[in-house]
């Protein structure tokens, strides 16, 4: 029992203290590219905070996978560095034995990552994307930014006001560009103002020139007016559009098995697999090598993570374009992983070396000698 509830609160306490790290790391850097696609207008700015949460919130079963896996390898590094596992070894507790509170320890954390990879990553890719694809589609006179020239969401009008009162509902020193129906048109103004007529929005110009002309051809038409209003009509969210497969449910991509939402499917089933296969690899590779240094594990458990993880990705991409099917790839990665960690385990639990491999040879084929030469 002392052995148990040991191990487990120093893990929980790595863990935390990991967790907590990594999490300011991953919301910084979302942060910053979020701020990124507002400037680029991707993004609305007033939404930033919430699609960095979805942003933040699809990724935790990573950040979480790779708190695990640190904080079990810098225990168990710890621990031989403090001559603690030396404690437990003659105790008659060999390395084997830490799998028990090992995963004790880590079966919540596995169960939420196995729960947040297959229903909140898809949720959370959803609601950011059509908060951004809703964005993407307001209406014209929604996307016009008091001195900035701005595209039309069809792109065939160009957008710029000097500055704009009133609300934003009249503005200064309007220009418009605009190609329709084989025609180019440039209209000035000295001042506009919104009005909504039923659904429709309506852009009233006051004082202004309008030159028009036809594609192709030279000729100009110059119109001056006191008033000329303008329909602009809003842009609505596009239904039965393009899903991607990070959006789709769980549930979604079995009643659909093509080859997309099968890479996605072993994408949310391999993270939870890895997770796994992380805890066994955690045990297998805590060591200390005085000549390395602290950080010395930390590089290797760095390293080690993001090969798993870029296999992952890389799974999902031979999966999509057909080089590669749903249960081989599973059973190739994860399980071949899982063999290597648990070969390289029983070799570290049972002293398994090189050396006394062969002076066991030795000693058998010289028993065998002995008996044919007593024969």
């Amino acid at each position: 029992m002392l052995f148990q509830s040991s191990i487990r609160k120093e893990l929980a306490r790595s863990f935390g203290a990991t967790l907590v790290v990594l999490l300011t790391i991953v919301i910084t850097i979302i942060l910053i590219r979020t701020l990124g696609q507002a400037s680029r207008g991707s993004v609305n700015p007033q939404d930033v905070m919430m699609v960095m949460g979805y942003s933040a919130l699809g990724r935790l079963p990573i950040i979480l996978t790779l708190s695990l896996f640190v904080a079990m390898v810098s225990t168990l590094s710890r621990m031989y560095r403090d001559s603690e596992m030396v404690v437990w070894f003659v105790s008659g507790r060999g390395i084997g034995f830490f799998l028990v509170p090992m995963f004790r320890f880590a079966w919540p954390v596995l169960l939420v990552i196995t729960l947040m990879s297959l229903f909140v990553w898809p949720w959370s890719n959803q609601q950011a994307q059509e908060m951004k694809d809703r964005y993407e589609q307001r209406g014209d006179l929604d996307r016009i930014a008091p001195g900035q020239f701005q595209e039309s969401s069809s792109g065939n009008r160009v957008f710029f006001i000097d500055r704009d009162t009133t609300g934003g509902k009249a503005s200064n020193n309007v220009f418009i560009a605009s190609t329709e129906k084989g025609k180019n048109s440039v209209t000035t103004a000295s001042s506009g103002r919104i009005e909504n007529v039923g659904n429709s929005q309506l852009l009233l110009l006051d004082n202004g020139q309008r030159l028009e002309s036809e594609i192709g051809k030279s000729a100009l038409k110059i119109t001056e007016f006191g008033e000329y209003g303008s329909r602009a009509g809003d842009s609505t969210l596009l239904t039965g559009a393009y899903v991607p497969e990070r959006s789709k449910s769980t549930r979604e991509l079995l009643r659909q098995p093509t080859r997309g939402n099968q890479g996605e499917l072993a994408w949310r089933l391999g993270m939870a697999l890895a997770a796994i296969n992380f805890v066994v690899i955690a045990l297998a590779l805590a060591s200390v090598n005085p000549r390395a240094g602290r950080s010395g594990n930390l590089i290797f458990v760095l390293f080690t993570f993001v090969v798993y993880h870029n296999l992952l990705n890389l799974g999902q991409s031979w999966i999509r374009v057909g080089a590669a099917n749903l249960g081989g790839f599973l059973v190739a990665l994860h399980g071949g992983a899982l063999l290597v960690a648990v070969i390289w385990l029983s070799k570290r639990h049972l002293n398994w070396t090189l050396k006394s491999a062969l002076s066991r040879q030795r000693r058998v084929q010289s028993a065998h000698g002995l008996a044919g030469t007593g024969a």
